[in-house]
């Protein structure tokens, strides 16, 4: 018996660049009820719930628990977590949905960035024996990144600034460090808190919700993830192998798009993965504006599939890549592939 097709049938993001007082259950609350209101559901018509979340960011151990007030101690739900970005929480969702038992799953990531100093956060993923000691921090290897993407030739210091410039990220406040270069003042995504989340529909179920909304299914016709070796020093900086095998897995080289949604927190990045991608210069990347212009951590690659699902939902696009990653240097890579239509 054959796996189901499984389609985004729902989305909703709450972002807030300046931070929030609000907490993570109540941003939660938010994006989930706008996601299960664009789906036509209501949270008993789930039958799998994930979520993506770090701890870190709060600094406390279990952290999604409290994010659980949000979703409603009842009825009992199926319910599990990831300590990615939510984006990976999608694929466990699909890769559930997959049996074909149950016909939906409730995808959610949340982050409050803004409430300490994110790149000696994001240091704490760093192996604790060669890296960590050395103070290093997140975007001090994205500086070293970004140098070897110039040293080889794959753009220069002004493709690098066109792309920020893109981004429609806001000019940097006076307060702002100054990062490493290469990387200039506007190079790094800007920290936001925030939630997303996104429902998944498997076959006729999928059918179904879309003709009750009189719109056709975004269906997920590709989708892997990959990951490479932990330590930057191990593999060359001026490639995304990971990302490359991921592509390939989800079917997308050599397939046309008409856009794509990239987890970029730096403008090398894009370079990248463009080249990993297999994206020529007529595809438009991140026309929702990227995560340079608003990162909410743990939530920004769950955004990126649910930009590009918004897009095809809307008509604006046909077929769309969307990209997540996860890790020092883009160490881990996911790759979706959606596409609108009947099926």
């Amino acid at each position: 018996m054959s796996a189901p097709d499984i389609a985004v049938v729902g989305y909703a993001a709450r972002i807030h660049p300046e931070g929030t007082a609000v907490s993570e259950a109540g941003l939660v609350h938010t994006a989930v009820t706008g996601a299960l209101d664009d789906a036509g559901l209501d949270r008993t018509g789930i039958g799998f719930t994930v979520s993506g979340s770090l701890d870190y960011l709060s600094g406390t151990p279990f952290s999604f628990v409290g994010a659980l007030d949000a979703i409603g101690a009842w009825p009992p739900i199926s319910e599990s977590h990831v300590e990615m970005d939510a984006a990976w929480a999608l694929y466990e969702a699909w890769l559930r949905l997959r049996h074909g038992d149950i016909g939906t799953a409730l995808v959610y990531g949340f982050g409050k960035a803004t409430q300490g100093s994110l790149p000696e956060v994001l240091a704490r993923q760093l192996d604790p024996y060669h890296l960590a000691p050395l103070g290093v921090d997140a975007v001090s290897l994205a500086a070293l990144q970004a140098r070897a993407v110039l040293d080889a030739g794959r753009t220069d210091e002004a493709g690098l600034a066109a792309i920020a410039a893109r981004s429609g990220r806001p000019a940097p406040g006076g307060g702002e460090d100054p990062p490493p270069l290469p990387l200039l003042p506007g190079h790094t995504a800007r920290p936001a808190d925030g939630a997303a989340a996104v429902v998944l529909a498997a076959g006729d179920t999928a059918r179904r919700l879309a003709a009750e909304h009189g719109t056709v299914p975004v269906w997920i016709r590709g989708l892997d993830q990959r990951i490479d070796g932990h330590s930057p020093a191990g593999r060359d900086l001026a490639r995304c192998p990971s990302a490359e095998r991921a592509a390939a897995g989800a079917g997308l080289p050599g397939a046309p798009v008409d856009l794509a949604e990239l987890h970029t927190r730096h403008p090398h990045e894009e370079v990248l993965l463009r080249e990993a991608l297999g994206l020529g210069p007529e595809v438009p990347v991140n026309p929702s504006g990227g995560p340079l212009a608003a990162d909410p951590v743990m939530a920004t690659g769950l955004i990126r599939i649910g930009e590009a699902a918004r897009r095809i939902a809307d008509g604006t696009a046909r077929r769309a890549a969307a990209h997540a990653a996860q890790g020092p240097c883009l160490q881990h890579n996911l790759v979706a592939v959606l596409e609108g239509g009947a099926r």
